[in-house]
């Protein structure tokens, strides 16, 4: 891994930008006001909430490896099981963290004051589909079109070569989620951009494996399917690269992290995640 200055972008022109003192002007790389997205992420914080913590339970593991981490360049890399559910649990995670709150979103004070600096990478087709896709979009998606997937469906087209360069001013600036394998189905081949973006970026990079969610919602994970269901987040400590590992140890290391190997399923692996 390497540092990083936190990058800062504002609406004010640089030599004003030190007259902002309470951030009201400051912005992301995207041109998306911090202010705002604290609104919009403790407003879908808000809505959410009880999704978590009264409908369903969540256990949350880990969150020593994540409180002393920078502002910036850490990169969390998922398993994945629902469309908005798994993020929108993480960012209730985060911004828990940095309040203090250790293992637990209880209470939800939180919520008052969110942090602004998170991202998540998704499927453009996925922000494109309902209001409320749009809406979530703007609390920090990083939106990439999949050369492999489109609509359910495989597909074969070129690769979004932008999509390295957004991921990379979003790490700049501070915290992003992946999904490596790029689709909720289980137990999917993780994509080697991962492993590339890693060997450029040099992030640190942090580990997660959830279960629960594809049990307790649908598929985008906005409907409940199952309710009373528990929801499991688990944070590893971040993982360790050789300066000489090749792109597919890289790859097989981050798979075995979030534990997507392939099971055996005699010896009763788990088709939930």
């Amino acid at each position: 891994m390497k540092y990083i200055k936190p990058t800062k972008f504002s609406y004010l022109p640089k030599p004003l930008s030190f007259l902002d003192l309470l951030g009201l002007f400051e912005c992301d790389p995207f041109g998306n006001s911090l202010l705002v997205k604290r609104m919009l992420i403790g407003l879908i914080g808000w809505f959410t909430y009880a999704r978590y913590t009264v409908v369903n339970r969540i256990e949350i593991e880990g969150t020593e490896h994540i409180e002393n981490l920078p502002i910036n360049n850490v990169l969390f890399l998922s398993n994945h099981q629902t469309y908005f559910a798994d993020v929108i649990a993480f960012f209730h995670i985060f911004c828990a963290v940095k309040w203090g709150f250790k293992n637990t979103l209880l209470p939800p004070m939180y919520l008052l004051s969110p942090r602004a600096r998170n991202y998540y990478v998704a499927a453009s087709e996925t922000m494109k589909k309902g209001i409320l896709a749009r809406l979530f979009s703007m609390g920090g998606a990083i939106t990439v079109e999949r050369s492999w997937r489109a609509d359910g469906r495989d597909v074969k087209r070129s690769v979004d070569t932008s999509a390295t360069d957004k991921v990379g001013k979003a790490l700049a600036h501070g915290w992003v989620v992946s999904f490596p394998q790029g689709t909720t189905s289980p137990y999917a081949p993780v994509r080697k951009g991962t492993a590339h973006l890693i060997l450029d970026s040099q992030p640190i990079v942090v580990p997660i494996v959830i279960n629960g969610f594809r049990r307790a919602f649908d598929k985008k994970g906005l409907r409940f399917k199952k309710r009373n269901t528990l929801l499991t987040v688990r944070i590893k400590a971040p993982l360790i690269f050789g300066p000489d590992d090749s792109v597919e140890e890289i790859t097989a290391k981050v798979r075995a992290a979030i534990e997507q190997d392939t099971p055996d399923w005699v010896a009763g692996g788990k088709p939930e995640q």
